[in-house]
């Protein structure tokens, strides 16, 4: 089958690397230099299984039959499946998530191959599926939410928890199809897997980020109680999580929930319940930002005039910062007169970012830093310990 894969990020190309290994695919997109990259399969994001997957196709030990290009037309025109993974960001103003990247690509691919089956991988409010259907007239279009996470996108295309495809009543066979496709690239075969209707689908995808949110914002407001009445945090986490219906994953505190999802969809989430009663929706949106300030006012006790903030991914092995935690954190800090250094190998070293200094060798960063804030703790601290504030309990997240 030809498939076209509209976007590169995270969704995108772990989708296409998946597809690849059996059909050939066309990923699309905006940036000629990303396009030479991946033809040359050097991979534009730090992902384990993606950048093995091309090694082994460098060292002849994978076949993947994978073009990128930045020619949509000629992509759409010859596809015979397309699936679009353009980013969703959220509109603070509107109160919505822009989809104009996934329209505008519906809309290419109307133009020039109006009958090919769309399946959009993008995170979009519920009843959306609905509205674009009606929109543009047409029928040849449903949703499969992702369940991906960052830097891991490709392992869990390949070992996915579940399937979920959201299509109408005459759609049955194509939403089969697409779940079979997700089922052939992976490694796992026996997968649970759901077809429902598309907004089913789009509330499910919503809805799973929150239930995600309200978890790490529970821990984390324990772990402000424990903090505050000078508590033994991780005896409490323990203790709580015996119970089996808790369990013991998940429970790591943190600064408070980032990364390019939860905060968007926990937003969209609420946006989407301005007619219907509710409380917790709302409050784990507060939760987050009450954590936030916390921590930022927490670290301002110490009295820093420097604070060094170890790495603005937050999570292990990535190297994307969009809408990171810890963003708030030093921005409340700077409003407070504190300087802020940071570390971050990702950004060049003695570049600014949003004025604050990058310091990437690590001596200097210590040296400069009076407190550090490491959202994970990192044994490379062992000698500065008592200039170290970070919440990472178990150190194992």
């Amino acid at each position: 089958m030809k498939i076209t894969v509209a976007g590169v990020g995270y969704v995108g190309l772990s989708l296409a690397v998946l597809f690849a290994q059996h059909h050939e695919v066309t990923a699309i997109t905006t940036t000629p230099k990303k396009a030479d990259k991946l033809n040359d399969f050097i991979s534009p994001i730090q992902d384990d299984e993606i950048e093995r997957f091309f090694r082994e196709v460098k060292e002849g030990k994978r076949k993947l039959n994978l073009h990128t290009t930045v020619d949509k037309d000629a992509a759409y025109r010859s596809a015979e499946l397309v699936v679009i993974a353009t980013p969703t960001n959220y509109d603070d103003e509107h109160h919505f998530f822009d989809t104009s990247a996934v329209e505008d690509a519906i809309e290419n691919v109307l133009r020039v191959n109006p009958n090919v089956l769309m399946v959009i991988k993008s995170t979009i409010p519920v009843g959306y599926t609905d509205s674009v259907r009606k929109k543009y007239g047409v029928d040849n279009i449903i949703f499969s939410p992702e369940f991906l996470r960052e830097s891991k996108a490709l392992y869990d295309n390949l070992h996915p928890s579940r399937i979920v495809v959201g299509a109408y009543e005459d759609q049955q066979k194509e939403a089969e199809m697409f779940a079979e496709l997700l089922k052939e690239g992976a490694e796992d075969k026996d997968i649970k897997t759901l077809i429902a209707h598309p907004t089913e689908a789009e509330a499910v995808k919503l809805f799973a980020n929150t239930y995600l949110a309200v978890r790490v914002s529970y821990f984390n407001e324990l772990d402000t109680y424990a903090q505050v009445k000078g508590l033994n945090v991780q005896q409490i986490i323990d203790g709580v999580c015996m119970d089996p219906r808790i369990g013991s994953h998940y429970n790591n505190p943190s600064f408070g929930y980032g990364g390019y999802c939860l905060p968007k969809d926990t937003k969209q989430l609420l946006a989407n319940y301005k007619d219907v009663p509710q409380t917790m929706i709302e409050a784990v949106v507060r939760s987050n930002a009450v954590r936030k300030e916390f921590i930022a006012d927490t670290i301002l006790k110490r009295n820093p005039k420097t604070v060094g903030v170890y790495r603005l991914t937050m999570k292990s092995n990535s190297d994307n910062f969009r809408a990171s935690a810890i963003q708030d954190v030093i921005k409340h800090l700077r409003a407070n007169g504190v300087t802020v250094i940071i570390y971050e190998p990702t950004l060049e070293d003695g570049s600014e970012f949003v004025a604050n200094k990058v310091v990437n060798d690590l001596a200097k960063f210590k040296a400069q830093s009076d407190v550090i804030i490491a959202n994970r703790y990192d044994s490379c601290f062992d000698d500065v310990k008592e200039k170290v504030y970070t919440r990472d309990i178990f150190k194992r997240d």
